[in-house]
């Protein structure tokens, strides 16, 4: 296989994980209630209710919201699930977000010890046998799916629009998958024999283009990677639905980030 263009993408997918406001600069997170709350690494006392998500900044502090310094107290309003909205506080981003019904505060700041040690994530070498061709099976209607987070008590839900068949290693397998970023494309979290071993336990992602008229879909698990959770306490991903536990062992794609490993 191509392997200079897989080394392309892995080197693209990690700066986009340590760029200046990515996942690795979070510093904290915080579930926002109806009882105000200051946090160490953003200025203001935050809160939540029916008018969505408030900041009441004291005198001296400021927030810029879409290029506008506000003072005094900011009204962000109310935020839809898997919406955010990016606040600017100095150098620092203060990501204001919903997940899993819970509007959440992370600020994100550039100095942040882990984005600045980072370097890189280990992964199998890429190998031509884990790109797989796949089928698309579309349920008779799109069905809602509830899954975990990486948070306790946490839940996400994800509208799944049917299963991918393949078979890997003389096994038949099938996963659930959820719609991608991409008009017609899908994303699929899943688990396998090589998860807490050798590869992050809690999750893997898949990206998956759109199918071709017969169906016909790609797996590449050459680059199945980690999502935030692998390297920072501060991220709510989703973990697998229970079917998407491989009884395989993938051998490809990103592997336990050095960070946890330590």
């Amino acid at each position: 296989m191509a392997t200079d263009d897989w080394a392309q993408w892995h080197t693209a997918h990690e700066q986009q994980l340590a760029a200046p406001h990515g996942f690795l600069a979070i510093t904290s997170l915080n579930f926002l209630t109806t009882t105000p709350q200051r946090f160490p690494d953003a200025p203001g006392a935050w809160s939540t209710g029916p008018a969505g998500v408030v900041v009441a900044l004291d005198d001296g502090e400021t927030v810029t919201v879409d290029g506008v310094e506000k003072t005094g107290t900011v009204t962000l309003g109310v935020i839809a699930e898997r919406e955010g909205i990016d606040v600017l506080a100095g150098d620092a981003v203060l990501e204001v977000a919903k997940r899993g019904g819970f509007d959440i505060v992370r600020p994100r700041h550039p100095a942040h010890a882990l984005r600045e040690q980072f370097h890189g994530t280990p992964a199998y070498e890429p190998d031509e046998k884990w790109v797989l061709s796949g089928r698309f099976v579309p349920f008779e209607a799109p069905r809602d799916v509830t899954v975990g987070a990486a948070v306790e008590g946490l839940e996400h839900v994800y509208e799944s629009p049917g299963q991918v068949e393949f078979e890997a290693l003389g096994t038949p397998l099938a996963l659930t998958v959820f719609n991608g970023r991409s008009p017609g494309s899908f994303f699929a979290l899943f688990t396998d024999e090589t998860s807490g071993v050798t590869t992050y336990a809690a999750n893997r992602s898949l990206a998956i283009d759109a199918p071709t008229a017969d169906g016909t879909v790609t797996l590449d698990f050459t680059r199945a990677t980690n999502l935030p959770c692998a390297y920072t306490d501060f991220a709510t991903c989703p973990l697998p639905p229970a079917e998407n536990r491989l009884p395989i062992a993938v051998e490809a794609g990103e592997k336990i980030p050095y960070e946890r490993s330590a």
